[in-house]
């Protein structure tokens, strides 16, 4: 499939946004909500970008066993693909916040100031893992 797809790293504090090129290959940060109204801002910026899938990160534990996070991102993923009518994936984001916080003190910004641009960077992360993950090798 072909288009822009939306990142989405849910947080009990941030959600992270972070976007494809409209071929799929690369992703950047694009934004950060407050949770507390993000379903609503989620669609809408989805549409905007005419967004033809979105990926949410699925918090799993380091086993790789479900905890309350990843039920909570999975309902979330469900409320925004009812609400968008686009086709929402879960994809593991185990450490994706140690490797925002890593890529974020690369280029010279400290991670602990910025907190809420970690969130749009963990997105980034997500989604072009899930973007690599589909590229034909």
């Amino acid at each position: 499939m072909t288009g822009r797809v939306l990142g989405v790293d849910v947080g009990t504090v941030r959600v992270g946004l972070a976007v494809s090129d409209p071929l799929g290959a690369t992703a950047q940060p694009l934004d950060v909500l407050p949770a507390d109204d993000a379903l609503d801002a989620i669609v809408e910026r989805a549409r905007d970008l005419d967004a033809s899938e979105i990926v949410v990160g699925l918090p799993l534990r380091t086993s790789g066993e479900h905890g309350p996070e990843a039920e909570a991102a999975r309902q979330f993923a469900r409320d925004i693909e009812e609400a968008s009518g686009i086709p929402v994936h879960l994809w593991d984001e185990r450490l994706s916040t140690v490797q925002a916080e890593r890529v974020m003190r690369e280029q010279g910004h400290d991670a602990r100031r910025q907190r809420g641009s970690i969130d749009k960077v963990a997105a980034a992360v997500v989604l072009q893992s899930f973007l690599d993950a589909r590229r034909p090798r």
